[in-house]
């Protein structure tokens, strides 16, 4: 998992948290990196995983609704570090229904070994989307967050609802109807 990923979570957690929480994270799991990352770095996903676990046991809070939280945080960094990608789209649905041979095709020319989820469109109106989430991570709640905060970038709003085809998240149906 690239570095920028664990960078950006433990600002989040120290913005959110504070520093003893994130301090005392780092220090529960034992990690092979320290908890020291770069944001060009590229890092075993089961130390996020234990990052993630620790956290969720400290705050008291599902590991879901954390990565929720972190997909709506992730969203403003990915968009101060690449703001022409989404300047680039006229509304969150255009940008939504871009992420696989758009988005993701940035990013690969980016950081060729970044392991990324697939999205697979199923059906598109100009005020809904239905898509497939795939990704051997089940990170379905930080996809739902990005999604969500992709709206209120630009200043709109959507109805998220999604099933999960798999019951460990690897597979999941989003369905997004924008609000006005």
């Amino acid at each position: 998992m690239k570095g920028f990923i664990f960078t950006e979570f433990l600002e989040m957690v120290e913005d959110q948290f504070g520093l003893e929480i994130t301090d005392t994270i780092i220090e529960n799991s034992e990690l092979p990196s320290e908890g020291i990352y770069t944001s060009v770095g590229t890092y075993d996903f089961n130390e996020m995983v234990s990052l993630l676990t620790n956290l969720s046991s400290e705050v008291k809070m599902p590991t879901n609704d954390l990565l929720y939280a972190f997909g709506l945080y992730l969203f403003d960094s990915l968009g101060k570090a690449h703001p022409e990608i989404i300047k680039s789209y006229a509304s969150p649905i255009a940008l939504l229904n871009s992420i696989e041979d758009h988005i993701h095709v940035h990013v690969k020319k980016l950081y060729p070994d970044a392991e990324l989820p697939s999205f697979t469109i199923i059906e598109k109106t100009d005020t809904s989307l239905s898509m497939i989430y795939s990704s051997s991570r089940g990170l379905y709640s930080l996809a739902h967050g990005l999604m969500e905060k992709a709206f209120t970038h630009f200043n709109s709003s959507a109805e998220i609802s999604y099933e999960l085809l798999k019951e460990d998240g690897t597979q999941v149906k989003f369905h997004i109807v924008q609000h006005g």
